[in-house]
């Protein structure tokens, strides 16, 4: 990943991950129209839902099923992460940080942190204003 260096993950919900296209060097372009906004530039986002499945090991370092307010999301290699283990079990709220794959026809992503936040329900009720704030003021 050498070059320019395209800043921290950028908080996203599916949905606008979906829209997202491919970009040079591994980057995603990310449409920001409804807020008013140029494209975004991006390789990594932060991103979190509830945990509907778990596939354990296998070549992928284990997937999750994960689903926000406003979509679904596969995420790469959850057992090799740091702490990632303990927040694989259906029904958990997660925060998960990683490189974007593919979106289409839903965003799929390559962990690189996970965090178990099912403790405070805070966080899944705040979360889409949270990203939603971001974008509006993010140039």
């Amino acid at each position: 990943m050498m070059g320019e260096a395209l800043g921290p993950p950028v908080k996203v919900l599916a949905a606008q991950l979906r829209g997202a296209e491919r970009g040079a060097g591994g980057t995603w372009q990310l449409g920001r129209a409804e807020a008013g906004r140029a494209p975004l530039r991006l390789r990594a986002v932060w991103m979190q839902g509830t945990v509907l499945e778990v596939e354990r090991g296998g070549a992928r370092g284990g997937s999750a099923r994960l689903q926000d307010a406003s979509g679904a999301f596969t995420v790469l290699g959850v057992e090799e992460v740091p702490k990632g283990r303990p927040c694989l079990s259906a029904g958990k709220y997660v925060m998960v940080m990683g490189l974007v794959r593919s979106c289409s026809p839903e965003p799929l992503l390559r962990a690189i942190k996970m965090t178990d936040l099912s403790e405070n329900p805070v966080h899944k009720n705040m979360w889409s204003l949270e990203v939603e704030d971001l974008h509006r003021v993010m140039p």
